[in-house]
């Protein structure tokens, strides 16, 4: 991971909320970290190595996080087959496959907050939205050029990870470089999958912020 998307509040919030959730332990590193920020695998019926990234699918549950290194790390080292006690088959495209899943979560959920009257789109339209109290996430292009970047409202949470192509499907568009969602539990998934995200593609704009409350 070259950099974080998300840049976490100083007061000690995110700790104490980090501290008070479950906790795994990634196969490949054995660091602990937030369940919500691992990427979970299950094994299927046929034995295929499958992605959980909702974390709901049956069965024991093999945990790594978010990066092409540590996938491949777990691949070569046979680590699926170890955590599952069973053979275990694994795509040849499975850090594609994630990057792909992940996408499409987070326009899913980006989506779902529009539809919501949750979230906005364009400067203008963000910048209302801060103004009024309202904005706690910012989706800034990870493409957005040096002015857009310039012109995104400081002080908030800022997710980087998704380009402007994609940020503008969630929105009926082609392209969108600034978006905003409010305080609540879509902006929390759009920064958890955001942060797994991040391991998975350069991260290409500057991180600012704090997670919303």
């Amino acid at each position: 991971m070259t950099a974080m998307a998300i840049m976490e509040r100083n007061d000690g919030t995110a700790a104490r909320a980090a501290h008070a959730e479950p906790m795994r332990r990634c196969i490949v590193t054995g660091a602990e970290a937030p369940r919500r920020h691992l990427l979970r695998f299950v094994l299927s019926p046929d034995g295929v190595v499958t992605p959980d990234l909702a974390g709901r699918l049956p069965g024991r549950g093999a945990w790594v996080a978010p990066s092409a290194d540590a996938i491949a790390g777990a691949v070569k080292k046979k680590l699926f087959n170890r955590a599952f006690s069973a053979p275990a088959s694994v795509p040849a495209d499975l850090p594609v496959l994630i990057e792909r899943l992940l996408v499409q979560r987070m326009v899913d959920v980006l989506g779902l907050a529009r539809r919501a009257g949750q979230a906005v789109s364009g400067a203008e339209k963000v910048a209302e939205f801060t103004a009024a109290g309202r904005a706690r996430v910012l989706l800034l292009a990870s493409d957005a050029g040096a002015d857009a970047k310039r012109r995104a409202p400081h002080g908030l949470a800022t997710v980087a990870t998704l380009s402007a192509e994609e940020i503008g499907r969630a929105f009926a568009r082609d392209r969108t470089v600034h978006a905003a969602v409010a305080a609540g539990e879509l902006g929390r998934r759009l920064i958890d999958d955001s942060i797994r995200l991040a391991g998975l593609r350069p991260a290409s704009a500057e991180e600012r912020g704090s997670e919303p409350a």
